[in-house]
């Protein structure tokens, strides 16, 4: 077995000779197998057994296995205990999902702490099946038929290329023993429903379906790998021009890989790609994915803004990122955006800072007669996300003073008989 086991970590670059790694053992089959295989072959090794307490006698039997199994072997063995069901009672989960969060925070907390270079986990060839069914049977993408992947960050699984029944073997040959989990005996899980009844099923069609599946996953991750790697050259920024993707043919995937990240799902991808220009769909992680013509733009969902009044000169923070400050300064006209320049003797104080209103209008200055706002930023081509982020300073009768960035209004304007100005400089916090 070693040899194939060998072959797949070189393959996929898994372990390094000089470095030491966590082997994460429960005392079944599949971890056990994985520390003696590690530890006949040279690595550095050190083994780590969490006790959940949520199966009585059976839990404390596992883990005195563990430490019987590492003294005799000369492995040094790291012990956690959990109380998992309070956890899973805290944090309002399951008691499968506390477990692997519990197990997989002390395994990285672990391996810090110690230096390692990765933690060692048993998943088998059997497990990415089940996986790959499961993810049918819910509805899934590329990935999900990938099955497990052989490296997740620190995690790393050098049992994929081989079966349940080959682990076994290789144990029965070394006439090594190891603990069995009865939970994992009871078909009252979807997984255990898969590996006891549906893969049975499935082998009576083809007793090489494991292994079929298994290469198609191989052969999947690689199109996924490929796939991954046009993405990233696509675009890495918060806009995803979509006339850059119809050289590959269909954009909902690669839409979709794209999305993902922000907590959308599939079926939000359809919606949007479908949508017409203006149209909005937030995701379950508090982003907001917005369809402007041939682009999708994505931001946080927006927050609420505080409206800033502003008595007289000074310096006002609008937010964490961007300051206002108002002063008297010499006559002159301002030919920077982010600087308005108004005549002081029609600048009525207190001014307030908000964002636009429906039904806010100005006299921009050059044009006669009034005009909305919302007229004025779709004439700029801006999209939803900048037009609800647009500010503006108006005076104590409401009248909209300075589209911040855009455009000063007509009558406060700087004139031939202006005698004094009100400066209103939009800075960074940090300048």
């Amino acid at each position: 077995m070693w040899s194939k086991v060998s072959a797949y970590v070189k393959k996929h670059n898994l372990l390094d000779s000089n470095e030491l790694y966590i082997v994460a053992l429960s005392g079944g089959a599949d971890s056990v197998a994985l520390l003696l295989l590690l530890h006949e072959h040279g690595y550095r090794v050190h083994a780590a057994h969490c006790n959940f307490h949520l199966r009585g006698d059976e839990s404390d039997r596992d883990e005195a296995f563990c430490v019987e199994l590492c003294e005799h072997l000369g492995v040094e063995l790291h012990r956690v205990h959990f109380d998992t069901q309070t956890y899973a009672d805290l944090h309002k989960v399951s008691i499968e999902m506390a477990a692997r969060e519990l197990r997989y925070q002390w395994f990285e907390q672990l391996r810090k702490d110690m230096g390692a270079a990765g933690i060692c986990v048993a998943h088998h060839r059997d497990d990415s099946v089940e996986t790959v069914l499961l993810n049918l049977v819910r509805g899934t993408g590329l990935r999900g038929l990938c099955g497990i992947q052989p490296k997740n960050g620190a995690v790393l699984r050098p049992l994929l290329c081989v079966s349940r029944a080959e682990i076994e073997a290789f144990l029965n040959e070394k006439e090594q023993g190891y603990v069995t989990d009865s939970t994992n005996l009871e078909a009252d899980v979807q997984r255990n429903i898969v590996r006891l009844q549906v893969l049975p099923l499935l082998q009576k069609l083809n007793p090489a379906v494991a292994d079929n599946i298994q290469r198609t996953c191989e052969n999947l991750m690689e199109a996924q790998n490929v796939l991954t790697g046009i993405l990233d050259n696509v675009n890495k920024s918060n806009i995803l021009e979509l006339s850059e993707l119809l050289q590959y043919g269909s954009s909902e995937y690669f839409v979709f890989e794209w999305l993902k990240k922000y907590g959308f799902n599939g079926s939000q991808v359809t919606q949007l790609l479908k949508a017409e220009t203006g149209k909005i769909i937030t995701s379950s992680t508090g982003y907001e994915a917005l369809k402007d013509r041939d682009r999708i733009v994505v931001e946080e969902s927006l927050k609420p803004m505080k409206i800033m009044r502003i008595p007289e000169d000074g310096c006002y923070r609008l937010n964490e990122n961007c300051q206002l400050k108002v002063r008297k300064s010499a006559v002159y006209v301002s030919k920077i955006s982010h600087i308005a320049t108004l005549d002081a003797a029609k600048v009525g104080f207190p001014l307030v800072v908000r964002r636009v209103e429906e039904g806010d209008w100005m006299q921009p200055y050059g044009m006669k007669g009034r005009k909305l706002l919302s007229d004025m930023m779709t004439d700029l081509k801006m999209n939803v996300f900048e037009k609800r982020r647009q500010l503006v300073v108006v005076d104590a009768q409401g009248n909209v003073l300075w589209l911040v960035g855009i455009r000063v209004d007509a009558r406060v304007a700087v004139s031939a008989s202006t005698v004094d100005v009100v400066e209103l400089r939009l800075v960074n916090s940090e300048s």
